[in-house]
């Protein structure tokens, strides 16, 4: 019995662990590690205002609001009104994006999706990597194409700070020896506002507070689960030691 019990423990672990990340990784296509954690106050705030200042004129949070947001970051009230709210006077209200409809289909050919739960469907780390990866593409409407998602209606809001990039190319042989010309990466073409590692910094923390908007309860329910699997594994062994004492004269 014993032995079960290191065993669930080995499997927890390794369900919950670097392993695991490691198998949902063979499935696709590994992305960089952004590196986010949504215990981390200081970022989720900085995220909040990259987010309300670069993001918010296009893209809503419909299920997130905003005395949601000042009472989970510890941001006062009047904090909250003159720096995150400018698309509502009322802190209850939810995060909606000022842009209408009909403009948003004719600029970019469809509205721009709301991102309430973009970090649950794609992961912080695809926001952190779509960020960082435009280029310019002068066949695509605004300029800009994205290494990630090809085609992309969204143009680089963020050329500004992060600088412009172009594409980089490689030949690849074919099935029948021919060289064919296929996008490889980007890099670096004209300085933005800020250096590299500035710009990986304010990109992740946009990943990391819409990590937080996708779930706000997260950081809560992940630190109750360590009590919840502790109890449940401290009353397992409990049980095991109960049972050989009931069961020790029987044989």
């Amino acid at each position: 019995m014993m032995r079960n019990l290191w065993s669930l423990i080995a499997a927890v672990m390794v369900l919950s662990g670097p392993a695991a990340t490691a198998a949902l990784a063979a499935e696709g296509e590994a992305l960089p590690p952004s590196g986010t954690d949504i215990r981390d106050v200081e970022s989720l705030r900085r995220g909040a205002h990259n987010f309300m200042n670069y993001c918010s004129g296009c893209h809503s949070l419909k299920y997130l609001r905003y005395n949601r947001i000042g009472r989970d970051l510890q941001i006062p009230e009047a904090e909250l009104k003159a720096g995150l709210m400018f698309t509502s006077e009322k802190p209850f209200d939810t995060v909606i994006s000022a842009l209408p409809g009909a403009d948003a289909e004719a600029w970019f050919g469809k509205q721009p999706p709301d991102l309430s739960l973009i970090a649950r469907s794609k992961s912080p780390d695809y926001i952190f990597a779509y960020l960082k990866d435009y280029y310019v593409d002068k066949t695509r409407p605004w300029g800009v194409n994205n290494l990630l998602l090809p085609g992309t209606a969204m143009p680089a809001v963020l050329a500004g700070l992060q600088g412009l990039q172009k594409p980089v190319m490689k030949n690849v042989p074919d099935e029948h020896g021919n060289a064919t010309l296929v996008l490889d990466g980007v890099a670096p073409m004209t300085p933005g506002a800020m250096k590299p590692e500035e710009y990986d910094r304010f990109v992740r923390d946009t990943a990391n507070f819409l990590d937080y908007a996708a779930e706000p309860v997260k950081a809560k329910r992940q630190s109750l689960g360590v009590y919840v699997i502790a109890f449940l594994l401290v009353f397992f062994v409990l049980a095991v030691l109960l049972k050989k004492e009931y069961w020790k004269d029987v044989h």
